[in-house]
């Protein structure tokens, strides 16, 4: 087929038209203009008027939805979360207020964020006994494993919010989500480590109750530090949605069909563990360890130059963003401020990471590619200097796009013209065949 854009009266291409070269049809499809960013072609009656689908492996050049949540504009280094930019919400808003915001469309007044603050809070505890789904699982499962058990579990506790037609019970769950998902995840790093769950404090904002229910014993008073709990709240912020990535649209996917919320959101989660997903800042550590010291930097810096070589420098570079991440920014500052009020200076992996920031900045082949270190560069070495370990940092993701995907799950299911996720394929197998009796059969 060729393209051949039809141009209207004012200069602007509002149609496309595909030619079938084999018979000499053509087929006039309409060309949709968003808010920002590239134009779509909207190509829902081709089937019907070609007999052809598109092809597009991994969905890369495809929209598979219409969405007013973020906006991604990689080559410029740009990320907004209704049309607010990242580094406004990272440097002057809270992680709750980002929640609001994601969830309803504008950031709330005093009166509305004082109230939905109260609401996350006072959801905050889990029924008691889903402790004993913790037990279920071996000591040294995975938390990631944990997680899509106990999260996708919530529907058989909270039957009064599995209704996805009540838009009472959607936001219900929504607020459930968001405030149950790190009390879970405070439970299956404790669980995983062999020390006594610990219950959520209503005096506490939402990264210091998470860093309580982590950290704390019952045997000695704990008390989180505001540098840590500040450094904790950006990094929510910064990873809460990231327009239609892997495990958004498998939330998506999911809510098409019409399942409960609490079961979309376990899906997102097992999406996330993937290592190309979620398990980036996992995989920077292991890189670290594997590089060992800081004097052995060339000798893998010049693997990750060599194309014969499968060695990557994970944490540099971004599939989306072609420019700096601006996710990065942020969290290079938070990054120094962080190891400067723990007073680490000695740690062999950071010296490692510090030592490879500065190549990647300096080196004209970072440069020239574009590789700058990205958000999970950063984020791997402060979850690290905290106390995290490398087992928990996707868990940590996993809380904070949980308000991602469940504002996405809801945009989609008050979309009315969203249907049941259905992709096509490309048949390659065998055409038809009779079938040969095991007697028969060579």
């Amino acid at each position: 087929m060729s393209q051949t854009p039809q141009t209207a009266g004012d200069g602007t291409a509002d149609t496309v038209t595909l030619i079938d070269n084999r018979n000499g049809k053509q087929v006039t499809l309409p060309i949709l203009h968003g808010a920002t960013g590239p134009d779509v072609i909207d190509i829902r009656k081709l089937y019907a008027a070609t007999g052809c689908f598109t092809y597009d492996p991994g969905f890369t050049s495809t929209g598979s939805c219409e969405s007013a949540i973020t906006y991604i504009d990689g080559d410029e280094g740009v990320l907004l979360h209704r049309g607010y930019p990242i580094e406004q919400l990272a440097e002057k808003s809270d992680f709750l207020e980002v929640c609001y915001l994601l969830l309803n469309g504008e950031l709330p007044n005093p009166e509305q964020k004082a109230k939905f603050e109260q609401t996350i809070t006072r959801h905050t505890m889990v029924h008691e006994q889903l402790a004993n789904f913790f037990r279920g699982f071996r000591r040294d499962a995975h938390p990631m494993a944990i997680m899509c058990g106990v999260v996708g579990a919530l529907s058989a506790f909270y039957h009064d919010s599995t209704d996805i037609n009540d838009p009472t019970q959607r936001i219900i769950a929504s607020h459930r989500l968001i405030a149950k998902v790190p009390t879970i995840a405070a439970m299956a790093y404790k669980y995983s480590v062999g020390q006594p769950f610990v219950y959520p404090r209503n005096d506490l904002g939402f990264a210091e109750n998470f860093l309580h229910m982590t950290f704390a014993v019952p045997c000695e008073q704990y008390k989180v530090n505001p540098v840590i709990a500040k450094a904790m709240d950006k990094i929510f912020i910064l990873h809460a949605d990231h327009e239609q990535n892997a495990s958004t649209s498998t939330v998506r996917l999911a809510g098409s069909s019409g399942a409960n919320p609490f079961a979309c959101i376990a899906a997102g989660i097992a999406s996330l563990w993937g290592p190309a997903h979620g398990g980036a800042n996992e995989a920077v550590l292991k890189m670290l360890e594997e590089i060992k010291s800081v004097d052995r930097i060339p000798e893998f810096i010049k693997r990750a130059k060599d194309k014969n070589d499968n060695f990557r420098l994970m944490g540099f570079g971004h599939r989306v963003y072609k420019n700096y991440d601006p996710r990065a920014k942020v969290m290079q500052q938070t990054c120094k401020e962080v190891l400067a009020e723990l007073g680490i200076k000695d740690d062999p992996l950071l010296d490692i990471a510090v030592e490879l920031e500065r190549i990647a900045l300096s080196d004209e082949y970072f440069i020239e590619k574009k590789l700058y270190p990205n958000v999970d560069f950063y984020s791997g070495i402060i979850l690290k200097a905290i106390g995290f370990p490398t087992s928990m940092f996707t868990v940590l993701f996993a809380l904070a796009r949980t308000v991602g995907w469940i504002s996405q799950w809801k945009e989609m299911i008050e979309d009315p013209t969203q249907k049941i996720g259905r992709p096509r394929q490309l048949y390659t197998g065998h055409v038809t065949r009779d079938f040969v009796p095991l007697n028969e059969r060579g």
